[in-house]
């Protein structure tokens, strides 16, 4: 007989308290049940249920059997679940968490043809600029920047961006403009709050050296955004990621302040929670920006 019916048949037992119940809850006869039960404790050479004319329980041994045939049955029926969710379409609630500036102008143009080409999928975004704890905050996936922490989590490469030092005209018009890292020094820096490293930037000198820049200047802001808008305004240089600063820099709103200096690379990336399954609706998002982020990267925004 077959070992998972036998286990399923003994567990049944157990649950409902009799063969009769547990006949019921199967679906199959009484006697059906009674073999195998029977054939279980012949394979297993042991005896699993006390059974008297007034009830059915379990022996020692076919205790300590059913917490373990349990978890079986529930790992084998979980499987199957499993199989028929991988094959169905894409639906359900997905919540996503991320950073505002990338957010607004890059991943909410996109939602729409999204949602039309899943229609089942209804969508939470939630915009932030904090570091969220997907699990325990009920998200099922988010967008991160830059260099990733260690962490349990699942991660895909969507694309890259770059950052750089970025102020107005009308800034290096007044103030000069830098031509080494250690000029910065005398200009005025825009900080970014939420900087993981602190109120420091770290360049790369042309020579490939790694310098640090106390970045304390007369603006701090946690919003990228509000951070271009700023150096656009000629307060100050701001260091940002080109997926915010290109349009400007196109339409010579802002420039380099120093362009020989190397550009940091960033990789943008979806997290989710680990797992050997990942939701259909979580891989149907992530295929998507996969391809609709196909045709940017540092150079490119």
């Amino acid at each position: 007989m077959d070992r998972l019916t036998e286990m399923e048949a003994f567990a049944t037992v157990v649950d409902q308290g009799g063969f009769t119940d547990a006949a019921k809850k199967m679906g199959i006869s009484k006697s059906a049940v009674s073999k195998h039960v029977s054939s279980l404790e012949a394979r297993l050479g042991a005896r699993l249920l006390n059974r008297t004319t007034r009830r059915v329980s379990p022996t020692e041994i076919g205790l300590a059997y059913y917490d373990r045939a349990r978890r079986v049955l529930n790992d084998a029926g979980e499987a199957d679940a499993l199989v028929t969710s991988m094959q169905s379409a894409p639906s359900g609630l997905l919540r996503i968490s991320v950073a505002t500036d990338f957010g607004v102008n890059h991943l909410s143009p996109v939602l729409g043809s999204f949602l039309t080409e899943f229609p089942d999928i209804t969508v939470n975004m939630v915009l932030n600029n904090r570091y969220v704890e997907l699990i325990s905050e009920g998200f099922d996936m988010a967008i991160r920047i830059g260099e990733l922490e260690d962490s349990t989590l699942r991660a895909r490469k969507l694309t890259e961006t770059s950052k750089r030092m970025i102020a107005s005209p009308d800034y290096f018009e007044r103030y000069g403009r830098p031509e080494k890292i250690d000029d910065l020094n005398d200009h005025k820096l825009l900080h970014y709050s939420n900087q993981s490293n602190g109120a420091v930037w770290k360049l790369t000198a042309p020579s490939g050296e790694k310098r640090q820049v106390r970045t304390a200047g007369w603006l701090t802001v946690n919003d990228g955004q509000s951070l271009l808008n700023a150096a656009i305004s000629g307060l100050g240089i701001a260091y940002l990621p080109s997926f915010l600063y290109a349009d400007a820099l196109e339409q010579g709103l802002v420039q380099e302040a120093i362009p020989e200096l190397p550009g940091e690379t960033q990789g943008i990336y979806a997290v989710y929670p680990p797992g050997r399954f990942t939701q259909p609706k979580v891989r149907a998002f992530i295929d998507f920006l996969i391809h609709a982020f196909s045709d940017k990267g540092p150079d490119v925004w």
